[in-house]
This record gives structure tokens, sequence and C-alpha cells, in this order.
């Protein structure tokens, strides 16, 4: 029996090394799609990645075409310029059919999760380096998820065209990270498609193809999506049997019941096919209505033939545990129905994301969402805003404290949730083991600027020209601008990444804003108590920036409990209203005045003061 033609695997690589630069030469010289169609970062369909230049969202794409080794290296022939009525038929004598499913993924640390599920639908990655940087901070965490999971690693050099390419130096970091023989390192240019048929020939002959089982049918569901006439499309990787047009299937997590409506690949765009079959990857429209019904990570399942059926999980994914919080809430109070649908679909395409309800007596009700970053919640706020038409407001992003109590622990994630102060035993806040590449010119500011942070040093590696630095530091620490101020320090040549290790006891206290005398919930938050004035001073003066001028003054305080530790004014409109007079007596100004100071107390007891998204993002610009 002639092996499976089918190789399935990812690209994965640190922010900006050329994933998806790789993906459109693979695309092109496959015959995937035509050179006269394919434009820069072809998989990046969402227009939000096209304008920033990252992906933010895991993109398969099937690749079928004929392969022959020549002297002069391997030959492909497309499916479009094949003779045969299949395109994918190996007729032609000597030439061999393949099928690559590859799965593009994003590169920035908040997208991790997009990774992990890429890789669990996979038997290979290419691990691609940037040779103008080296290794990076994400290739480290990506070479060493790939190898938990246990696939074959791939490492590949980029960028060998590039004029300041340090190709000795990526290729000994490459080898002493995977410690691998250099000569197993291929070297590629994803610009001008120099080595890109190598890399080609090592995914036929290093990724093994999927095992191929008959039945019983189990499929992994590693995305989806949602359309408003199709319902949830889940995106699967066929891992038993097959699944066809029109057959039951079974959802085990959820025991949702439907009919796959349609199967089909994606080539890239949707391309329906009479049945997926085992190895293969793929979508299956199920005709559900309720976004609930499907989730990430459950397994498909078919209900006919009686033998074929298993009700017998696949591992899935692990748990995601959210490490940053914001607030949303809609502008108008109308659009808090639309704002929850969207929150529905929004999750079936970013499993990472959890929301639940919260209320706020400064903004309405909203809801309270768990995200893995701040670029995350960034992301998340202009999609909802773009894709469903909403306007929001954001309160700043805030992490997890664990509270003990007299009556045991609990979890908060914000300081208005922080129970009554006497029965509060200690704080802990999350602490982050911090990995950080920098060249060793800049090493001096970044070590600076870690210590600044309450950051403790572990271990200090030099790998030639790049110093690799480990910290523990506080993970409220890294959502205050931390990630600018690195770049800033490094003239951004540093990259970052972190992994959550626990809860540490901290002397923290709630510090507490004040606007015209009102306590505003959304802007409260738990602070260090060694930097608790620094941090309340900055405050004011930033929310004193942030708040537009009114007709009546403004105060804004800093409180801990009771005890107010800053405060800044900000001073009223003041309309000349003696401008009229001509001379007279001082008397007939003075009642003018009075008259004008008795109306601008009225206003300063009524008058409502307009909150900008400035102000609530204030307590990030502490430093």
């Amino acid at each position: 029996m002639e092996p499976s033609p089918i190789r399935n695997f990812a690209i994965v690589a640190h922010v900006d090394h050329g994933k998806s630069t790789l993906a459109d030469r693979l695309l092109e010289t496959t015959g995937a799609i035509d050179k006269r169609h394919i434009r820069p970062q072809f998989l990046d369909s969402n227009p939000i990645e096209r304008e920033r230049g990252i992906t933010i969202k895991l993109a398969p794409v099937r690749m079928e075409f004929l392969w022959s080794e020549t002297e002069s290296g391997l030959k492909i022939i497309a499916p479009q310029s094949q003779p045969q009525p299949e395109p994918a038929s190996p007729r032609l004598p000597g030439y061999h059919h393949a099928i690559f499913n590859l799965i593009d993924t994003p590169g920035h640390v908040d997208f991790s999760y997009e990774v992990n599920r890429s890789l669990a639908a996979c038997e290979g990655a290419v691990l691609l380096v940037d040779a103008t940087q080296g290794v990076q901070a994400q290739t480290l965490a990506h070479a060493k998820l790939a190898q938990k999971l246990g696939l074959v690693i791939i490492p590949a050099i980029n960028k060998i065209d590039a004029s300041s390419a340090d190709v000795p130096a990526a290729l000994g970091q490459l080898s002493s990270l995977l410690d691998q023989n250099p000569q197993n390192i291929l070297l590629v240019s994803a610009k001008t498609g120099q080595g890109v048929t190598g890399l080609i020939k090592a995914v036929i002959d290093r990724v093994p193809p999927p095992q191929i089982t008959a039945f019983p049918t189990r499929a992994l569901i590693f995305n989806s999506s949602y359309d408003p006439h199709q319902g949830v499309i889940a995106w699967v990787r066929v891992k038993e049997g097959e699944i066809a047009t029109r057959t039951p299937i079974k959802f085990l997590a959820t025991q949702s019941i439907a009919t796959a409506q349609e199967v089909g690949i994606f080539t890239p765009s949707r391309k329906r096919v009479s049945h997926l079959s085992s190895g293969e990857v793929g979508y299956v429209v199920t005709s559900l209505k309720e976004p609930s019904q499907v989730s990430v990570g459950d397994t498909i399942t078919v209900l006919s033939p009686p033998h074929q059926s298993n009700q017998t999980q696949l591992p899935g994914y692990s748990p995601i545990t959210p490490v940053v919080y914001i607030g949303l809430y809609p502008v108008d109070g109308t659009q808090l129905k639309p704002l929850t649908d969207a929150l529905a679909k929004l999750k079936l395409s970013d499993s990472s994301l959890q929301y639940f309800p919260e209320s706020s007596p400064a903004l309405g009700n909203g809801f309270r969402v768990g995200l893995l970053g701040v670029l995350h919640a960034d992301i998340v706020q202009e999609r909802l805003e773009r894709e469903f038409g909403l306007e929001l407001i954001a309160s700043a992003p805030s992490v997890t404290y664990e509270i003990d109590t007299t009556t045991g622990k609990i979890k908060i994630t914000s300081a208005k949730d922080l129970p009554d102060p006497s029965t509060v035993k200690s704080i802990n806040e999350p602490l982050i083991s911090l990995s950080i590449f920098v060249p060793q010119e800049y090493l001096g500011p970044i070590i600076q600027l870690c210590q600044s942070r309450r950051a403790t040093a572990v271990n200090i590696e030099y790998l030639q020209k790049i110093t690799h630095l480990t910290y523990l530091m506080p993970f409220s620490e890294l959502i205050r601008q931390f990630y600018d101020q690195l770049k800033s320090a490094s003239a951004g040549f540093a990259t970052l990444d972190y992994e959550f290790t626990g809860f540490v006891p901290a002397d923290l206290v709630k510090l507490d804003i004040l606007i015209a005398g009102e306590r505003i919930d959304v802007l409260s938050q738990i602070v260090p108590r060694q930097n608790v004035l620094r941090i309340a001073r900055k405050m004011v003066e930033n929310l004193k920036k942030a708040i537009t001028r009114h007709q009546f003054e403004i105060s804004l305080q800093a409180a801990i409990g009771g005890k107010i530790v800053a405060r800044e004014d900000i001073k009223a409109f003041r309309k000349d209203v003696t401008a009229k007079l001509y001379g007279g007596d001082q008397t007939r100004k003075d009642k003018l005045l009075e008259k004008q100071k008795k109306g601008k107390t009225r206003l300063k007891r009524v008058g409502k003061i307009n909150l900008p998204q400035d102000a609530l993002l204030a307590i990030l610009k502490l430093d």
C-alpha cells in the first residue's frame, strides 16, 4: 500500500520573522494560488491583521500537487497545469502525489493559544528564525511547545538575502536550542523564494503522514466560525473515520446533535467536497444557530451506522486561564443585547475569550472579559466595534488577585470586588516568569527597567551577540506599558515571553479615585504600598490631562480608605460677565460676579462629568 500523501504541519516563529511571507511562497510554489492573484500576507484575511501587519488568527490551507526529484532539484507540477481531469491524480510516471495541510499561526505571546491549537492538529512544525535577529523569546516558547506535543520540528532560517543577515550566528543559536546538527537547518528566503523547494522536500521527508483509521469516526474541532445563514462552522482535523455530507453528527462535550450540511477544505477559501477522511483538515457546516453548542477542543462523531459510533472524546486542549481582564460597556444601554450576541459569536473563533456580566455605577451594565494579554484585549475591542458595529467603553486592564480572608480564599479580577478590609488577611498577586532576549549593548537599560518594576533576576545567559534574561516579576507590572518601555530602552530590539508561575503574598492596598467627590469604581486599583504615593500623584495628573474642562470646577482625589493622598483641580470655564459694563460703580461688577459664583456652585452640585476613554486608561500611564 502506497504511504499517505498527506502532511499536516504548521509554521511557527517569533513576531515578524516571516511566517506569513513563507506561507505566500509555499502557496505560489505549489500552485495553490495563481501568481497573478497572490498578494502579501495572503492568509491574513482579517482587515485588522493586514493593517497592523501581524497575524492574530490561525489560518489553514490545503495544497495539492505532484512532485518529482530531478538532478536540478525538486520539480513541482501545479494542479492547473496537469492534463488529467483529476488534478491530484498521480498518473504521470515518476511523479508522486502530495497533499499539504498548512496552518499559519500568530507569533505574538498574547495569541499563543492559537499556536497551541494549531500544533495539536499537526504532526510537524517549521520553526522559522529571522537571520537578522536570531533566536527570540517566542522562538524558544514555540520550540518547547512543539517538543512537548511530540511534533517533528524542521528548523529553518529566513531572510538570508538581507544585507544585515548573520546566518552563522543564527545557525549557532538554533542548533544549540534544538540540539541539532547545523546541516539539518534549512536556509530560505521567503521574499525571493530561495530554498523554498528544499523546505517542501524536507516536509515530505521528515514530517510523518497521519495514521489512517477507517472507523470509528472522530474529529477534533480546532477552531470555528459563525455564518448568519449556515450557523456554526466547525474547523476540524479528522483523526479517525470520515464525515460525509448529510451525515448525522454529535458533539461529545455539549451532547449537541446536528447534520453535516456541508463538508469541505480550505484552498484557502472554502471548497465543498463529498467527504473528509482520516488525516484530513477541513470544515463542517452544522447549521446550529446557538454558538454555545459548539466548543473548540470538542470531538465530533457520527450517529450512524451504529458500529462506527464512538463516545470517547479526543484529548482536546488544556483549559485556558485568562490573565488580563477588562470591563466592556456599551455607550448606549440599548446595545447590551447586541454586545451579548457579539461576544458569543466572537468566542467561536477565539476560544480563549471568557466573559461574564457585571455592573458599574459609573458606566452601567456591561461585561467583565478575560483575555490573554493587553494586545489581545485591544484586538478584541476593535473586532467588536468593527465587525459588529458596536460603540464600547473599555476599562483599563487588570489582573487576578488571590485574597486570603477570614472565611477562606477568593479570587477577584478588579479592585472594586475587594472584600471588607476587616476580613482580609493577605492579598496575593500573580507572578510571571519573564523571558527577555536583548542585544548585549542594551543590557544595562533593560536590567534597570526590570529592577524598577519589582522584578527579581533568575538567570542571565549569553548567546553570542544576544543575551537571554530570566526574571520573576508581578504580572500587574507587565500590563502597565512595560512592553512599550522595553522597546524604547532597547531601540526596538528586545523581545519577551512570559509564563504564569503562581500567586505570591505582597504588601498591597486599594487606591480609590474620586472625581468631584464621587468614587469611580472602574478607576480603583490594587497597588504596592511602597509606590502608592507616586502612583496616586501620577494618576490624578493623568486624569487632569484627560478630562476636559466643564462649566464648574472639578476636584480629582486619590484615596486609601478615608485618607486623601493626592489631589488636583480642573478649573472651570469662566465667562467674563463684566465685559458689557462700561464704567459705573464697582458694586455693579461685584453683583454680577457674585451671581455667577452662585450659578457655578449649583452646577458643581448637580452637574455630571463627561468621562472619556482616555481617563479610563490613565492608570496605565504611571511611569
